[in-house]
């Protein structure tokens, strides 16, 4: 019998979105997504902390930043060894707002993965969605390197990034469904917002018809679930990057999926066309008080992890 993990890999390219290359190993999937909180946690774990010692060993004169470009990487290479398409890695969250910056980050980055003899092509170099992690992807698909838009909470956000050739975005479906709940408080009903009535699975709907309905060729890939149902109701999104345990409760049900997001009908829809600058976009994301706090919220959390995996490196030498 076909269980749900297989059904939905029918319609939807399926990401493991873990450090833990073990779990993908066992869950099969076509490409992985890594953030510098599942670095921090697979660091962290008996497993794989002999890679930073490995890491630190082969370069004994590195400063801290240098050892967590290589370690990023290192971990991107042992995943690219158990999946057969790309691996997502990101840069450091504190450069958000640092366009120049980002670009010569992302750079470093796919020129350690070409030394160890890796196609830049099966790297997504991962960007906070602000306006100058746009711009830098913006420069960096031009040269050829290929980005995944990151902590993107808004439609204004998605067609930023579709103005800018960016090749993959990761709306984030379960922090829009924790920021709904949480303002709800008392008043929220489960039931009712669950499924296709979820906040964070309208929002992501509204981004693929969005795209679907312009001929738009980047690529969406729904991210952040809190339960399978999320996960269910975007059931033909281009691509899902999916925990180790919620890969393993679809692994388990056994009800049959159909797509709930289809081009076809996304065509036909009457949808009203945006054209972004960057005063309407920071206005029109500014407007949206969700998607500015939840940006907000997950550079700061980012960047938290970012520093705690600095003082792990340099407790370790």
């Amino acid at each position: 019998m076909t269980n749900q993990l297989e059904s939905l890999a029918k319609f939807t390219t399926i990401v493991a979105d873990t450090g833990d290359f073990e779990a993908i190993r066992q869950h099969q999937p076509t490409d992985a997504t890594t953030n510098p909180s599942l670095i921090l946690k697979a660091t962290q774990d008996a497993r794989y902390r002999p890679l930073l010692d490995e890491v630190i060993k082969d370069h004994p004169d590195a400063d801290t930043e240098d050892i967590l470009d290589h370690l990023l990487v290192l971990f991107g290479r042992k995943i690219l060894e158990v999946v057969p398409g790309r691996v997502s890695t990101e840069v450091d969250a504190r450069l958000s707002f640092d366009t120049e910056a980002t670009v010569a980050r992302a750079r470093r980055l796919i020129q350690l993965y070409e030394a160890a003899g890796i196609d830049k092509q099966r790297v997504l170099i991962k960007i906070a969605s602000t306006w100058e992690g746009i711009e830098a992807a913006k420069q960096l698909e031009q040269e050829g390197i290929h980005c995944n838009l990151t902590l993107l909470f808004s439609l204004v956000q998605a067609v930023a990034c579709a103005q800018a050739g960016v090749k993959l975005i990761s709306p984030f479906v379960g922090r829009i469904y924790d920021w709904y709940k949480k303002q709800a408080g008392a008043n929220w009903d489960e039931a009712a917002q669950a499924g296709l009535n979820d906040p964070g699975v309208k929002s992501v709907t509204n981004i693929f018809n969005y795209y679907k309905k312009f001929g738009i060729q980047t690529e969406i890939m729904g991210a952040s679930f809190r339960n399978i149902g999320q996960i269910q109701a975007l059931t033909g999104c281009d691509l899902l990057t999916i925990s180790p345990d919620l890969l393993q409760l679809l692994s388990d049900n056994n009800t049959p999926l159909e797509p709930a997001l289809e081009a076809d009908k996304a065509q036909a829809m009457e949808i009203t066309e945006l054209q972004l600058n960057e005063a309407s976009f920071r206005f029109l994301l500014n407007e949206d008080a969700m998607a500015t706090e939840k940006l907000a919220e997950g550079i700061r959390n980012f960047v938290s992890d970012a520093i705690k995996l600095d003082q792990l490196i340099e407790s370790a030498r």
